[in-house]
C-alpha cells in the first residue's frame, strides 16, 4: 500500500454519495437509539450528522483499530449532550460493534449521556458542562505544537453554548497566541433549549466577533457534504493561528416535525414517532 492510499484509509476517504448515504443511516440510528433509550438529545444529534460525517469518513486522520494512536487527530464534542450523533458515528467508524448502540445511557454501559474518554474508545475528551471543550481542545493543539506532532485538533461548538463566557476566554487566547491546527466547528442551528437563540439571547454578529479574537472565520452549508468537505480544506490551509468554521444547520434536520422544534432539544422519539420519523427518512 502506497504512502497515500495509507493516508486515504486513515481519513476514511469515499465519495460524496457514499457520505451522503452513510449521513442517512447516522440519521436513522439516532431515532432508533433515543427511542430505544427513551432520552437522549435527539434534535442536536439530528443537525449534527454531516459534520461529523465530513469529519470522520473524509478528514480526520484516525485509526479506529488503535484509538489512543499518538499521531492521530484530535476530535472534542464540546455540546457533549449530542451522543446519539456521536456513538452512531464511531460505531459506523468502526471504533466498537454497533451492537453496543443499544446500550445507550444504561447504567454500566460505556455509552453514557454524555461522552467519557475512560468509558469510550473513540473518545478524546470528557464533556457535557458546555462551554469547556474549547479550553481542552487549545490545550491539545499547544501540546502538538510544543512536541512537533503535526495532527489537527477540531472541536464542534453548539451555538447556544456560545453563550457561556469561558468560550470567549478561550477564543480569545487561542486568537491572541494564535494557537496553529485548531479548528472550531459551530453548529450553528440557531435553537437551544427553551427557543430560538434570537429570542433567547443572539450570537450575531458571530463572525465580527470571531474575526475581532483574531480567528479566521469560513462559513458553509453544514448539511453539504462537499461544501463541508471544502471549506474544512480550506480551514486546514490557514497556518496561521485559529480558524472557525460557522456550518449553517437546522435543528432536528431530515424530520419534519421536529425541524426548528426547540421541544426536540432533549426529548426522545416514543415508537409512534420514531416510526413517523424513520419513514420520513427512508423516503
Amino acid at each position: 500500500m502506497t504512502t497515500i492510499e495509507q493516508e486515504q484509509q486513515l481519513r476514511g476517504c469515499r465519495s460524496v454519495e457514499e457520505l451522503e448515504d452513510i449521513a442517512r443511516e447516522i440519521r436513522k440510528d439516532i431515532i432508533r437509539l433515543t427511542c430505544h433509550a427513551g432520552c437522549g438529545h435527539t434534535g442536536g444529534s439530528l443537525s449534527q450528522v454531516e459534520i461529523m460525517v465530513a469529519l470522520y469518513f473524509g478528514v480526520l486522520r484516525i485509526d479506529p483499530e488503535r484509538p489512543d494512536w499518538p499521531a492521530r487527530d484530535r476530535f472534542i464534542l464540546s455540546k457533549g449532550h449530542a451522543t446519539p450523533c456521536y456513538y452512531v458515528t464511531l460505531a459506523k467508524r468502526g471504533y466498537f460493534p454497533e451492537s453496543l448502540l443499544d446500550t445507550f445511557d444504561e447504567v454500566g454501559s460505556m455509552l453514557q449521556g454524555h461522552p467519557d474518554m475512560r468509558k469510550t474508545p473513540g473518545v478524546d475528551m470528557s464533556t457535557g458542562s458546555l462551554g469547556q471543550g474549547l479550553s481542552a481542545g487549545i490545550g491539545m493543539a499547544l501540546g502538538g505544537q510544543w512536541n512537533g506532532a503535526d495532527y489537527w485538533t477540531y472541536v464542534s461548538l453548539g451555538c447556544g453554548e456560545l453563550q457561556e463566557g469561558q468560550v470567549w476566554e478561550a477564543a480569545m487566547f487561542a486568537g491572541v497566541r494564535r494557537i496553529p491546527r485548531l479548528i472550531g466547528i459551530i453548529d450553528y442551528n440557531q435553537v437551544q433549549l427553551t427557543g430560538r437563540m434570537g429570542d433567547v439571547l443572539s450570537a450575531e454578529p458571530l463572525v465580527d466577533k470571531l474575526r475581532a479574537f483574531n480567528w479566521q472565520v469560513f462559513e458553509c452549508n453544514g448539511h453539504s457534504i462537499s461544501e463541508l468537505l471544502a471549506t474544512l480544506e480550506q480551514a486546514k490551509a490557514c497556518s496561521d493561528g485559529p480558524v472557525a468554521v460557522i456550518a449553517h444547520t437546522i435543528k432536528g434536520k431530515g424530520v419534519s416535525f421536529m425541524e426548528n422544534q426547540f421541544a426536540w432539544h432533549g426529548k426522545a422519539p416514543n415508537e409512534a414517532e420514531a416510526e413517523r420519523a424513520l419513514d420520513e427518512l427512508s423516503r
